[in-house]
């Protein structure tokens, strides 16, 4: 079953803390984990573009405003939890089987605001 690793609680953060829990599209759940790739290094930045798209954004369309509001927030976070800038994708897993669980329930009850996600 595991336990929480860090991991687990930055995304804990992003979703309840900060609303970036995904989005359901065309019926599915995306999440930000369906972008990361199994091993290599994953940076603080690729990780914040990638929340955004979880979201049904798109970064490069993201106003100037937006960005200076989001991507510090959202790479200081990743920072916080995962204590580098960068990290290899390998530890961007969650063990815990209440994980997955957890997020798809939250993403039921609190649909992104911001995205373009039905």
């Amino acid at each position: 079953m595991g336990r929480p690793n860090a991991f687990n609680w930055m995304m804990h953060e992003f979703c309840a803390s900060h609303g970036w829990c995904g989005c359901i599209r065309d019926g599915k759940p995306l999440h930000v984990s369906d972008f990361i790739p199994a091993t290599g290094p994953v940076s603080a930045d690729e990780f914040a573009r990638w929340l955004i798209m979880a979201d049904g954004l798109d970064p490069d369309q993201l106003s100037a405003s937006e960005i200076r509001r989001w991507m510090p927030q959202l790479k200081a976070v990743f920072v916080r939890h995962m204590k580098a800038d960068v990290v290899d994708a390998s530890g961007l897993r969650s063990e815990y089987r209440g994980a997955q669980a957890s997020w798809l329930s939250r993403l039921k009850r609190r649909p992104s605001s911001r995205g373009k996600c039905s």
